[in-house]
C-alpha cells in the first residue's frame, strides 16, 4: 500500500466506493444504501471486537467467519447473511482493485446456501380478476393500464416508473425499458394491453397532468414519463406497490402479492403455454438462464400436481 493510501479513513474509502457503486456500476441508490448498511454493519462488529481497522491487511478469512458466526448466532435469516457478505465480497475487491487490500478474505469464506423458494404467481382466473378491478374513471383507467402493461411484458416495478413516451412504439406493440446496470431490452405488449395503453395515454394522461397554475389557469406540467400521478407528477415505485396492493385486498387473495408476483406469473404462464426458456430469459433481462430456470421448477411442479389429481394410478 502506498502511504497516501495508507493514509485514507475508512469513512473515506468507503465514500469511494459509493461513488464506484454509483458512477461505474450504475446502481440504484437503493443498492448503494443496501452496500453501505451493511459495511457499517460489519464495522460495528469489528469495533465490538476492539478494532476500529477495518480495511487493513489483517482482515482475515478467519475475521469473515467469525462475522458470520455472529451472524448466525444472532439468528440473522439466511438471505440477509449471504447479501451481508456480499457487500462485503464486493467492496473489498474494490480495495483490492485499488490495491488497498492485497487479497480479498471474502474469496476463501463459504457462504449458507439460500433455500429455493418457488416463486408465488397468480393463476390465469386471479391476474384477470386483478386487471378488471380498476374503475372507469382517470385514476381507475391509469391503474388498469399499470396492471395490464406489469402482465403483458413481466416488467420490473422500477423499470415501468421508468418508462418514457419516447419508449413506447405502437406500431410494433414493443416498448425499450431501462434495467438493471442500466441496460436497455425490448419487451412486447400484447394487442389488449396496447389498446388500454394507449387509450390511458391520450384521454387520460392530458387530464392528470393539467395542473391548476397561478391565478387557477391551467398548465400542462411537462415531462416524458409515462405514468403519472394524481398530481400529473411521474408515478413512483412505492405508488405502483399500492396500486396492487389495493385491488389485491378488494379481491380478498389469501397470496402475498406484489408488483414482481405479476412479474413471476408473466414468466410461469408463458411457460405453461410452450414459451421456450431462452426466449423468457430474454423478455425477463435476466443475465443468467440459472434464474430463469427456477420458473420451470414451478411449472414442474403444477405438472405433479395435476398427474397425481388426475391420474387413476398416481
Amino acid at each position: 500500500m502506498s502511504d497516501n493510501k495508507q493514509l485514507q479513513s475508512p469513512d473515506e474509502l468507503l465514500d469511494q466506493f459509493m461513488f464506484y457503486l454509483k458512477l461505474e456500476k450504475n446502481a440504484s441508490q437503493h443498492t448503494i444504501h443496501s452496500y453501505q448498511r451493511d459495511i457499517l454493519h460489519f464495522a460495528e462488529f469489528m469495533s465490538s471486537q476492539g478494532s476500529n481497522e477495518i480495511l487493513l491487511d489483517h482482515i482475515t478469512p478467519l475475521v469473515i467467519r467469525s462475522y458470520l458466526a455472529f451472524l448466525k448466532s444472532q439468528q440473522y435469516a439466511k438471505a440477509t447473511i449471504m447479501r451481508r457478505i456480499a457487500a462485503l465480497r464486493s467492496f473489498f475487491r474494490f480495495l483490492c482493485r485499488e490495491n488497498i487490500l492485497k487479497e480479498n478474505p471474502c474469496n476463501a469464506v463459504r457462504t449458507p446456501k439460500l433455500d429455493k423458494k418457488l416463486p408465488v404467481f397468480l393463476d390465469a382466473n386471479e391476474i384477470n380478476e386483478l386487471i378488471i378491478l380498476p374503475d372507469d374513471r382517470p385514476l381507475g383507467l391509469r391503474d388498469k393500464a399499470v396492471l395490464e402493461l406489469l402482465y403483458a411484458t413481466g416488467v420490473r416495478v422500477s423499470e415501468l416508473v421508468g418508462i418514457t413516451l419516447q419508449d413506447v412504439d405502437f406500431s410494433g406493440r414493443t416498448i425499450i425499458v431501462t434495467g438493471k446496470g442500466a441496460k436497455q431490452r425490448i419487451v412486447l405488449m400484447g394487442q389488449v394491453a396496447a389498446e388500454m395503453l394507449k387509450s390511458y395515454l391520450y384521454n387520460v394522461r392530458p387530464q392528470l397532468c393539467a395542473a391548476s397554475g397561478q391565478y387557477g389557469r391551467q398548465t400542462e406540467i411537462e415531462h416524458s414519463q409515462l405514468f403519472v400521478n394524481k398530481r400529473g407528477g411521474p408515478l413512483t415505485d412505492r405508488s405502483v406497490r399500492r396500486i396492487v396492493e389495493k385491488y389485491v385486498e378488494e379481491m380478498a387473495l389469501k397470496k402475498n402479492v406484489s408488483p414482481h408476483t405479476i412479474r413471476h406469473t408473466f414468466a410461469t404462464h408463458l411457460l405453461d403455454n410452450g414459451a421456450d426458456l431462452r426466449s423468457v430469459q430474454e423478455l425477463l433481462g435476466h443475465v443468467n438462464l440459472s434464474t430463469t430456470q427456477l420458473y420451470t421448477h414451478v411449472t414442474t411442479e403444477r405438472l405433479k400436481a395435476n398427474y397425481r389429481k388426475s391420474h387413476p394410478r398416481a
